[in-house]
């Protein structure tokens, strides 16, 4: 299964991209989310992890986009964001996310919230 790893910062990526590759996931990356709507347009991948505070657009808008567009509103979108105020939750859900997790990342419950968007 392939994952879309949307996120603009290189550590959080190399993170993520490790822990899913050694879980036998193929990974594709983008670091802002206009490349990521393009490969997912392109690539059609499993499961998008999406960074909400991207540069430029961000993961919630490019999450809209997704889901507003046949080719792609199908994809699951897991919200990965550092902001985990009261409410930020609701908003990712509102705009078209499937799930949602904080940073830092605690990673049995990660890798289960991305077993849990592929499994349908």
């Amino acid at each position: 299964m392939t994952i879309l790893i949307i996120e603009d910062n290189p550590i959080n990526t190399k993170l993520v991209r490790d822990l899913l590759q050694a879980g036998g996931y193929t990974t594709l990356e983008a670091q802002d989310a206009s490349t990521g709507l393009e490969i997912a347009r392109r690539e059609k991948p499993d499961l998008i992890l999406m960074d909400i505070q991207l540069p430029g657009m961000d993961g919630l808008e490019a999450t809209r986009i997704l889901k507003a567009d046949p080719a792609t509103a199908g994809i699951p979108v897991l919200a990965v964001t550092a902001y985990a105020m009261k409410g930020d939750a609701e908003k990712a859900l509102d705009a078209g996310c499937d799930g949602y997790v904080t940073k830092p990342i605690e990673i049995h419950h990660f890798i289960k919230k991305v077993r849990s968007l592929l499994t349908f």
